[in-house]
Protein backbone atom coordinates (compact mmCIF):
# COMPACT_ATOMS: atom_id res chain seq x y z
CA UNK A 1 0.00 0.00 0.00
CA UNK A 2 2.01 3.08 -1.26
CA UNK A 3 -0.78 5.63 -2.79
CA UNK A 4 -3.39 7.38 -1.42
CA UNK A 5 -5.94 5.65 -3.84
CA UNK A 6 -4.92 2.22 -2.78
CA UNK A 7 -5.32 3.22 1.35
CA UNK A 8 -8.64 3.99 0.51
CA UNK A 9 -9.19 1.09 -1.35
CA UNK A 10 -7.96 -0.91 1.62
CA UNK A 11 -9.83 1.18 3.84
CA UNK A 12 -13.40 0.89 1.92
CA UNK A 13 -13.05 -2.73 1.38
CA UNK A 14 -14.02 -3.51 4.97
CA UNK A 15 -17.26 -2.44 4.31
CA UNK A 16 -17.43 -6.22 3.49
CA UNK A 17 -17.21 -6.73 7.26
CA UNK A 18 -20.15 -4.85 8.12
CA UNK A 19 -21.29 -3.82 11.26
CA UNK A 20 -19.16 -5.34 14.05
CA UNK A 21 -20.75 -4.20 17.47
CA UNK A 22 -17.91 -4.51 20.38
CA UNK A 23 -15.13 -3.56 22.03
CA UNK A 24 -12.89 -6.09 21.74
CA UNK A 25 -11.13 -5.54 18.32
CA UNK A 26 -10.48 -1.74 19.44
CA UNK A 27 -8.99 -3.06 22.81
CA UNK A 28 -6.83 -5.00 20.84
CA UNK A 29 -5.61 -2.46 18.58
CA UNK A 30 -4.96 0.29 21.26
CA UNK A 31 -3.27 -2.37 23.08
CA UNK A 32 -0.96 -2.74 20.16
CA UNK A 33 -0.75 0.78 19.40
CA UNK A 34 0.48 1.66 22.49
CA UNK A 35 -2.72 2.47 24.10
CA UNK A 36 -2.92 6.25 22.29
CA UNK A 37 -6.57 6.53 23.65
CA UNK A 38 -5.25 6.97 26.98
CA UNK A 39 -3.17 10.28 26.04
CA UNK A 40 -5.92 12.45 24.67
CA UNK A 41 -7.98 15.19 26.67
CA UNK A 42 -11.31 14.27 25.06
CA UNK A 43 -15.06 15.30 24.89
CA UNK A 44 -17.76 12.63 23.58
CA UNK A 45 -20.49 13.17 21.66
CA UNK A 46 -23.40 10.91 20.86
CA UNK A 47 -27.54 11.15 20.27
CA UNK A 48 -29.79 10.05 16.96
CA UNK A 49 -29.41 13.75 15.75
CA UNK A 50 -27.20 17.38 15.80
CA UNK A 51 -23.98 14.78 16.93
CA UNK A 52 -22.48 16.91 13.61
CA UNK A 53 -23.66 20.00 14.31
CA UNK A 54 -22.87 20.24 17.65
CA UNK A 55 -19.17 18.95 17.38
CA UNK A 56 -18.69 21.60 14.31
CA UNK A 57 -20.28 24.23 16.91
CA UNK A 58 -18.03 23.15 19.99
CA UNK A 59 -14.80 22.93 17.54
CA UNK A 60 -15.30 26.14 16.27
CA UNK A 61 -15.88 28.44 19.66
CA UNK A 62 -12.43 25.92 21.30
CA UNK A 63 -10.26 26.81 17.70
CA UNK A 64 -11.64 30.57 18.40
CA UNK A 65 -9.99 30.41 21.57
CA UNK A 66 -6.67 29.69 20.34
CA UNK A 67 -6.78 25.93 21.11
CA UNK A 68 -5.72 23.20 18.42
CA UNK A 69 -9.28 20.76 17.89
CA UNK A 70 -8.91 17.50 16.48
CA UNK A 71 -12.58 16.13 15.15
CA UNK A 72 -13.38 12.85 14.37
CA UNK A 73 -16.90 12.58 12.88
CA UNK A 74 -18.87 10.78 9.85
CA UNK A 75 -19.77 10.24 7.27
CA UNK A 76 -17.67 12.74 5.35
CA UNK A 77 -19.10 15.13 2.80
CA UNK A 78 -16.56 16.01 0.24
CA UNK A 79 -13.46 14.02 0.97
CA UNK A 80 -13.00 10.68 3.17
CA UNK A 81 -9.71 13.11 5.05
CA UNK A 82 -12.55 15.14 6.46
CA UNK A 83 -13.18 12.36 9.08
CA UNK A 84 -9.90 13.16 10.52
CA UNK A 85 -9.67 17.04 10.87
CA UNK A 86 -8.00 19.67 12.98
CA UNK A 87 -9.38 23.11 13.70
CA UNK A 88 -12.07 22.18 10.74
CA UNK A 89 -9.10 21.48 8.24
CA UNK A 90 -8.99 17.61 6.82
CA UNK A 91 -5.94 16.11 7.21
CA UNK A 92 -3.40 15.68 4.27
CA UNK A 93 -3.74 12.37 1.77
CA UNK A 94 0.09 10.90 2.80
CA UNK A 95 -1.09 11.15 6.33
CA UNK A 96 -4.21 9.37 5.36
CA UNK A 97 -1.99 6.88 3.55
CA UNK A 98 0.67 6.52 6.91
CA UNK A 99 -2.13 5.80 9.11
CA UNK A 100 -3.17 2.58 7.37
CA UNK A 101 -0.47 1.60 6.54
CA UNK A 102 0.45 1.66 10.36
CA UNK A 103 -3.16 -0.54 10.91
CA UNK A 104 -2.98 -2.44 8.18
CA UNK A 105 -0.66 -4.83 9.59
CA UNK A 106 -2.91 -4.85 13.11
CA UNK A 107 -5.60 -5.66 10.97
CA UNK A 108 -3.67 -8.53 9.39
CA UNK A 109 -3.12 -9.89 12.42
CA UNK A 110 -6.52 -9.74 13.41
CA UNK A 111 -7.96 -12.05 10.72
CA UNK A 112 -6.27 -15.27 11.97
CA UNK A 113 -7.90 -14.29 15.65
CA UNK A 114 -11.27 -15.37 16.98
CA UNK A 115 -12.74 -12.15 16.73
CA UNK A 116 -11.90 -11.70 13.35
CA UNK A 117 -10.57 -8.23 11.43
CA UNK A 118 -11.50 -5.09 11.99
CA UNK A 119 -14.27 -3.24 10.31
CA UNK A 120 -14.04 -0.55 8.19
CA UNK A 121 -15.43 2.13 11.23
CA UNK A 122 -13.10 0.37 13.81
CA UNK A 123 -10.25 0.94 11.45
CA UNK A 124 -10.60 5.13 11.22
CA UNK A 125 -11.73 5.45 14.85
CA UNK A 126 -8.42 3.09 15.29
CA UNK A 127 -6.11 6.10 12.70
CA UNK A 128 -7.95 8.83 14.39
CA UNK A 129 -6.56 7.56 17.77
CA UNK A 130 -3.45 6.98 16.79
CA UNK A 131 -3.17 10.28 14.92
CA UNK A 132 -4.00 12.34 17.64
CA UNK A 133 -2.20 10.91 20.59
CA UNK A 134 1.13 10.05 18.58
CA UNK A 135 1.49 11.53 15.03
CA UNK A 136 -0.12 15.57 15.91
CA UNK A 137 -0.88 16.01 19.58
CA UNK A 138 -3.74 17.86 19.88
CA UNK A 139 -5.12 20.35 22.81
CA UNK A 140 -8.51 18.61 22.67
CA UNK A 141 -10.45 15.93 20.53
CA UNK A 142 -14.28 16.00 19.84
CA UNK A 143 -15.52 12.31 19.12
CA UNK A 144 -18.38 11.65 17.63
CA UNK A 145 -20.08 8.76 17.67
CA UNK A 146 -20.67 6.45 15.03
CA UNK A 147 -23.29 4.07 15.87
CA UNK A 148 -25.35 4.00 19.30
CA UNK A 149 -22.93 4.48 21.57
CA UNK A 150 -22.13 1.66 24.26
CA UNK A 151 -20.81 -0.81 21.20
CA UNK A 152 -19.56 1.67 19.69
CA UNK A 153 -15.45 1.60 18.89
CA UNK A 154 -15.14 5.25 19.85
CA UNK A 155 -16.51 4.04 23.42
CA UNK A 156 -12.79 2.87 23.78
CA UNK A 157 -12.07 6.52 25.14
CA UNK A 158 -12.45 8.20 28.79
CA UNK A 159 -13.39 11.60 27.89
CA UNK A 160 -13.53 14.63 30.65
CA UNK A 161 -17.74 14.91 28.87
CA UNK A 162 -19.62 13.10 27.11
CA UNK A 163 -22.81 14.61 25.35
CA UNK A 164 -25.50 13.14 24.22
CA UNK A 165 -27.88 15.67 21.95
CA UNK A 166 -31.15 13.81 21.01
CA UNK A 167 -32.90 9.94 20.97
CA UNK A 168 -34.98 9.38 18.14
CA UNK A 169 -35.88 6.08 16.40
CA UNK A 170 -33.07 5.42 14.12
CA UNK A 171 -30.89 2.05 13.34
CA UNK A 172 -33.31 0.13 15.20
CA UNK A 173 -31.97 -3.09 13.75
CA UNK A 174 -29.11 -2.67 15.94
CA UNK A 175 -30.45 -0.54 18.99
CA UNK A 176 -33.68 -1.39 19.55
CA UNK A 177 -37.38 -0.73 18.29
CA UNK A 178 -38.43 1.55 21.37
CA UNK A 179 -36.99 4.80 22.50
CA UNK A 180 -35.92 3.37 26.11
CA UNK A 181 -34.00 0.49 24.07
CA UNK A 182 -31.96 3.38 22.04
CA UNK A 183 -31.63 5.83 25.03
CA UNK A 184 -29.95 2.50 26.70
CA UNK A 185 -27.56 2.12 24.06
CA UNK A 186 -26.51 6.40 24.01
CA UNK A 187 -26.42 6.00 27.62
CA UNK A 188 -23.49 3.37 26.79
CA UNK A 189 -21.05 6.21 26.67
CA UNK A 190 -21.51 7.50 29.84
CA UNK A 191 -18.93 7.16 32.12
CA UNK A 192 -17.79 6.59 35.45
CA UNK A 193 -17.42 10.23 37.52
CA UNK A 194 -17.71 12.01 33.93
CA UNK A 195 -20.29 14.61 33.61
CA UNK A 196 -23.19 13.86 30.82
CA UNK A 197 -25.24 16.85 28.73
CA UNK A 198 -28.12 16.35 26.95
CA UNK A 199 -31.22 18.01 25.17
CA UNK A 200 -33.25 14.33 25.57
CA UNK A 201 -36.80 15.39 25.96
CA UNK A 202 -39.09 12.26 26.03
CA UNK A 203 -39.41 10.75 29.42
CA UNK A 204 -39.02 7.28 28.43
CA UNK A 205 -35.34 8.40 27.07
CA UNK A 206 -34.41 10.86 29.73
CA UNK A 207 -35.78 8.54 32.29
CA UNK A 208 -32.89 5.74 30.99
CA UNK A 209 -30.58 8.76 30.79
CA UNK A 210 -31.12 9.69 34.23
CA UNK A 211 -30.98 6.58 35.66
CA UNK A 212 -27.19 5.55 34.12
CA UNK A 213 -25.95 8.48 34.98
CA UNK A 214 -26.68 8.07 38.60
CA UNK A 215 -25.56 4.52 38.67
CA UNK A 216 -22.17 6.21 37.05
CA UNK A 217 -22.09 9.06 39.67
CA UNK A 218 -22.23 11.63 36.43
CA UNK A 219 -23.44 14.90 36.87
CA UNK A 220 -26.36 15.78 34.43
CA UNK A 221 -26.83 18.91 33.32
CA UNK A 222 -30.55 18.81 31.15
CA UNK A 223 -31.85 21.32 28.40
CA UNK A 224 -34.86 22.79 30.19
CA UNK A 225 -33.49 22.47 33.74
CA UNK A 226 -30.00 22.97 34.02
CA UNK A 227 -29.15 25.23 30.93
CA UNK A 228 -31.57 26.45 28.30
CA UNK A 229 -31.15 27.78 24.75
CA UNK A 230 -34.38 30.15 23.78
CA UNK A 231 -35.37 31.05 20.08
CA UNK A 232 -35.42 34.61 19.37
CA UNK A 233 -35.80 35.31 15.76
CA UNK A 234 -34.48 34.05 12.22
CA UNK A 235 -31.58 36.02 10.80
CA UNK A 236 -30.65 35.77 7.14
CA UNK A 237 -28.42 33.08 7.55
CA UNK A 238 -29.23 31.35 11.21
CA UNK A 239 -30.89 32.04 14.40
CA UNK A 240 -30.39 34.04 17.53
CA UNK A 241 -31.02 32.86 20.81
CA UNK A 242 -30.41 33.61 24.36
CA UNK A 243 -28.86 31.17 26.44
CA UNK A 244 -28.29 30.46 30.29
CA UNK A 245 -26.68 28.26 32.54
CA UNK A 246 -25.27 28.22 36.22
CA UNK A 247 -21.97 28.82 34.33
CA UNK A 248 -22.86 32.43 31.82
CA UNK A 249 -25.76 33.94 30.51
CA UNK A 250 -25.75 35.11 27.11
CA UNK A 251 -27.53 36.99 24.53
CA UNK A 252 -28.57 37.71 22.21
CA UNK A 253 -26.16 35.65 20.45
CA UNK A 254 -26.19 34.24 16.73
CA UNK A 255 -25.77 31.03 15.04
CA UNK A 256 -25.01 30.67 11.33
CA UNK A 257 -26.77 27.20 11.18
CA UNK A 258 -30.30 27.53 10.23
CA UNK A 259 -33.31 25.60 11.95
CA UNK A 260 -34.74 25.78 15.14
CA UNK A 261 -33.10 22.71 16.24
CA UNK A 262 -29.58 24.38 16.09
CA UNK A 263 -30.39 26.70 19.12
CA UNK A 264 -30.66 23.40 21.08
CA UNK A 265 -27.46 22.04 19.75
CA UNK A 266 -25.77 25.61 20.04
CA UNK A 267 -26.84 25.67 23.47
CA UNK A 268 -25.19 22.16 24.16
CA UNK A 269 -21.96 23.29 22.40
CA UNK A 270 -21.80 26.65 24.73
CA UNK A 271 -22.87 24.71 28.17
CA UNK A 272 -20.04 22.04 27.20
CA UNK A 273 -17.17 25.25 26.49
CA UNK A 274 -18.56 27.03 29.86
CA UNK A 275 -17.88 23.43 31.10
CA UNK A 276 -14.26 23.57 29.98
CA UNK A 277 -13.33 26.64 30.68
CA UNK A 278 -15.21 26.16 34.73
CA UNK A 279 -13.71 22.81 35.45
CA UNK A 280 -10.43 22.34 32.83
CA UNK A 281 -9.47 25.82 32.49
CA UNK A 282 -9.70 26.73 29.24
CA UNK A 283 -9.68 30.26 28.53
CA UNK A 284 -13.04 31.35 26.42
CA UNK A 285 -14.35 34.26 26.80
CA UNK A 286 -17.57 36.07 25.01
CA UNK A 287 -15.98 36.89 21.94
CA UNK A 288 -14.71 33.16 21.47
CA UNK A 289 -18.27 31.71 21.75
CA UNK A 290 -20.15 34.39 19.48
CA UNK A 291 -17.19 34.52 16.66
CA UNK A 292 -17.34 30.54 17.08
CA UNK A 293 -21.04 30.06 16.60
CA UNK A 294 -21.31 32.94 14.54
CA UNK A 295 -18.74 31.55 11.33
CA UNK A 296 -19.86 28.26 12.03
CA UNK A 297 -20.01 26.17 8.44
CA UNK A 298 -21.03 22.57 8.34
CA UNK A 299 -21.22 21.34 4.67
CA UNK A 300 -24.83 19.24 3.83
CA UNK A 301 -26.71 21.12 7.19
CA UNK A 302 -29.14 23.06 5.59
CA UNK A 303 -26.66 24.38 3.38
CA UNK A 304 -26.99 27.23 0.33
CA UNK A 305 -25.94 25.17 -2.65
CA UNK A 306 -26.89 27.71 -5.30
CA UNK A 307 -28.01 31.52 -4.58
CA UNK A 308 -30.72 32.27 -7.48
CA UNK A 309 -32.88 30.17 -7.73
CA UNK A 310 -32.18 28.63 -4.50
CA UNK A 311 -30.94 25.39 -4.24
CA UNK A 312 -30.51 24.21 -0.34
CA UNK A 313 -29.16 20.59 0.77
CA UNK A 314 -30.07 18.97 4.07
CA UNK A 315 -28.80 15.97 5.09
CA UNK A 316 -31.73 14.75 7.45
CA UNK A 317 -32.19 11.12 6.95
CA UNK A 318 -34.37 9.92 9.80
CA UNK A 319 -38.31 10.65 10.53
CA UNK A 320 -36.92 13.42 13.52
CA UNK A 321 -34.39 14.98 11.18
CA UNK A 322 -36.76 15.54 8.55
CA UNK A 323 -39.32 16.43 11.28
CA UNK A 324 -36.86 19.52 11.91
CA UNK A 325 -36.25 19.98 8.36
CA UNK A 326 -39.90 20.65 7.65
CA UNK A 327 -40.40 22.83 10.94
CA UNK A 328 -37.64 24.94 9.14
CA UNK A 329 -39.16 25.15 5.35
CA UNK A 330 -42.26 26.67 6.75
CA UNK A 331 -40.48 28.76 9.17
CA UNK A 332 -38.58 30.32 6.52
CA UNK A 333 -40.33 29.94 3.29
CA UNK A 334 -43.93 30.04 4.74
CA UNK A 335 -45.14 31.46 1.23
CA UNK A 336 -42.67 29.78 -1.46
CA UNK A 337 -42.87 27.28 -4.10
CA UNK A 338 -40.79 24.30 -2.55
CA UNK A 339 -39.41 21.58 -4.69
CA UNK A 340 -37.80 18.52 -3.03
CA UNK A 341 -35.48 16.03 -4.42
CA UNK A 342 -35.64 13.48 -1.75
CA UNK A 343 -32.98 10.23 -1.52
CA UNK A 344 -32.86 7.60 1.40
CA UNK A 345 -31.50 4.39 2.72
CA UNK A 346 -33.84 1.77 1.79
CA UNK A 347 -33.96 0.35 5.68
CA UNK A 348 -35.09 3.83 6.59
CA UNK A 349 -38.41 4.80 7.63
CA UNK A 350 -39.64 5.45 3.91
CA UNK A 351 -43.07 6.06 4.29
CA UNK A 352 -43.00 8.71 8.17
CA UNK A 353 -40.19 10.45 6.04
CA UNK A 354 -42.01 11.00 2.78
CA UNK A 355 -45.27 11.59 4.41
CA UNK A 356 -43.86 14.61 6.39
CA UNK A 357 -42.01 16.16 3.09
CA UNK A 358 -45.39 15.64 0.64
CA UNK A 359 -46.96 18.37 3.47
CA UNK A 360 -44.30 21.11 2.78
CA UNK A 361 -43.71 20.27 -0.64
CA UNK A 362 -45.46 21.33 -3.96
CA UNK A 363 -43.57 18.74 -6.30
CA UNK A 364 -41.71 15.67 -4.29
CA UNK A 365 -39.20 14.15 -6.77
CA UNK A 366 -37.95 10.40 -5.51
CA UNK A 367 -34.48 9.61 -6.53
CA UNK A 368 -32.64 6.43 -7.02
CA UNK A 369 -29.18 6.91 -6.94
CA UNK A 370 -25.92 4.72 -6.93
CA UNK A 371 -25.46 3.44 -3.23
CA UNK A 372 -25.08 -0.04 -2.07
CA UNK A 373 -27.90 0.57 0.16
CA UNK A 374 -30.00 3.24 -1.49
CA UNK A 375 -33.67 2.78 -2.06
CA UNK A 376 -34.43 2.04 -5.36
CA UNK A 377 -37.46 2.24 -7.92
CA UNK A 378 -39.52 -0.50 -5.94
CA UNK A 379 -39.14 0.97 -2.49
CA UNK A 380 -40.52 4.26 -3.64
CA UNK A 381 -43.42 3.14 -5.97
CA UNK A 382 -45.82 3.00 -2.91
CA UNK A 383 -45.14 6.92 -2.43
CA UNK A 384 -46.10 8.33 -6.22
CA UNK A 385 -48.90 10.59 -6.82
CA UNK A 386 -49.99 13.44 -8.60
CA UNK A 387 -47.03 15.76 -7.14
CA UNK A 388 -44.61 12.85 -6.16
CA UNK A 389 -42.66 11.31 -9.04
CA UNK A 390 -40.13 8.93 -9.17
CA UNK A 391 -36.43 10.24 -11.22
CA UNK A 392 -34.16 8.34 -12.86
CA UNK A 393 -31.98 11.20 -13.54
CA UNK A 394 -32.08 13.36 -10.53
CA UNK A 395 -29.07 15.57 -12.14
CA UNK A 396 -31.57 16.68 -15.24
CA UNK A 397 -33.84 17.55 -12.21
CA UNK A 398 -31.44 19.97 -10.97
CA UNK A 399 -29.73 21.46 -13.80
CA UNK A 400 -33.77 22.13 -15.00
CA UNK A 401 -34.68 24.09 -11.77
CA UNK A 402 -31.45 26.08 -11.70
CA UNK A 403 -32.07 27.01 -15.10
CA UNK A 404 -36.57 27.55 -14.85
CA UNK A 405 -37.00 28.01 -11.35
CA UNK A 406 -38.30 31.62 -10.67
CA UNK A 407 -36.67 33.88 -7.93
CA UNK A 408 -39.28 33.06 -5.25
CA UNK A 409 -38.75 29.23 -6.24
CA UNK A 410 -36.43 27.15 -3.25
CA UNK A 411 -35.06 23.51 -4.38
CA UNK A 412 -34.71 21.09 -1.35
CA UNK A 413 -32.42 18.13 -1.47
CA UNK A 414 -32.42 15.82 1.16
CA UNK A 415 -32.92 12.40 2.73
CA UNK A 416 -29.42 11.07 2.92
CA UNK A 417 -26.05 12.55 3.71
CA UNK A 418 -24.23 9.67 1.51
CA UNK A 419 -26.76 11.55 -1.69
CA UNK A 420 -25.74 15.20 -0.47
CA UNK A 421 -22.45 14.31 -0.47
CA UNK A 422 -22.33 12.46 -3.92
CA UNK A 423 -24.86 15.36 -5.36
CA UNK A 424 -22.27 18.48 -4.32
CA UNK A 425 -19.66 16.43 -6.07
CA UNK A 426 -21.78 16.20 -9.25
CA UNK A 427 -22.57 20.32 -9.03
CA UNK A 428 -18.89 20.94 -8.35
CA UNK A 429 -17.95 19.42 -11.58
CA UNK A 430 -17.07 22.10 -14.62
CA UNK A 431 -19.44 23.15 -16.69
CA UNK A 432 -22.51 21.14 -14.64
CA UNK A 433 -25.05 23.85 -15.16
CA UNK A 434 -23.90 24.67 -18.46
CA UNK A 435 -25.19 21.43 -20.06
CA UNK A 436 -28.16 21.33 -21.79
CA UNK A 437 -31.51 19.42 -20.46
Amino acid sequence: MDTYEEALSWIHGRLRTGIKPGLSRMEWMMERLGHPERRLKAVHIGGTNGKGSTTAMLRSILSEAGYEVGTFTSPYIEQFNERISINGRPISDEEVTGLAQKIRGLADEMEEMAFGGPSEFEIITAMSLYYFACVRPVDIVLFEVGLGGRLDSTNIIHPVLSIITTIGKDHIQFLGDTLAEIAFEKAGIIKNGVPVMTAVEQPEALDIIERVAKEKKASLYLRGREFSGTWLSSTEHGEQFEFQSPFSTRGPIETSLAGLHQVNNAALAIMAADYLRTFYAFFIEDEHVEKGLGNIHWPGRFETLYECPLIIADGAHNEEGISALVKTINQRFPDRNITILFAAMKDKPLDGMIQQLKGVAHQLYLAPFDFPRAAQSEEYEPYTDEKSDIVQDYQKQIKRFQKNGKGTDVFIITGSLYFISTVKKEIKTPGFFSENV
